[in-house]
């Protein structure tokens, strides 16, 4: 039988198994950005890159405030402390096995 955090989990997974959301979410985790500079520094279209943060906005892993005219983009606040345990996590038992990626090499 299925809980409700299966679903959860499944959602929230869901949102983070996309190469280019992982690369929006490694970009903001640095600085917040909008569309364009995540544009040019990812090499991604605008209306794609648009497309994978809303997805990603479905499940607060990034938020977005107004800057003028400008729409700037950040990790969310609940998401960083996620995103430093993968990292301490990763360094102890993923770099073991990971042979091939240049992330761990």
């Amino acid at each position: 039988m299925k809980s409700s955090s299966d679903s959860t989990y499944h959602v929230f997974f869901s949102k983070l198994a996309n190469p280019l959301r992982i690369n929006i979410i490694v970009s903001l985790d640095k600085k917040p950005k909008s569309v364009l500079e995540l544009s040019r520094e990812l090499g991604v279209e605008q209306s794609k890159l648009s497309h994978a943060l809303a997805e990603l906005r479905e499940c607060n892993i990034v938020q977005v405030s107004q800057d003028g005219k400008k729409r700037i983009y950040s990790v969310s606040h609940t998401i960083k402390p996620v995103l430093r345990l993968i990292d301490i996590h990763s360094k102890s038992h993923c770099a073991k096995i990971c042979k091939t990626c240049e992330v761990c090499n």
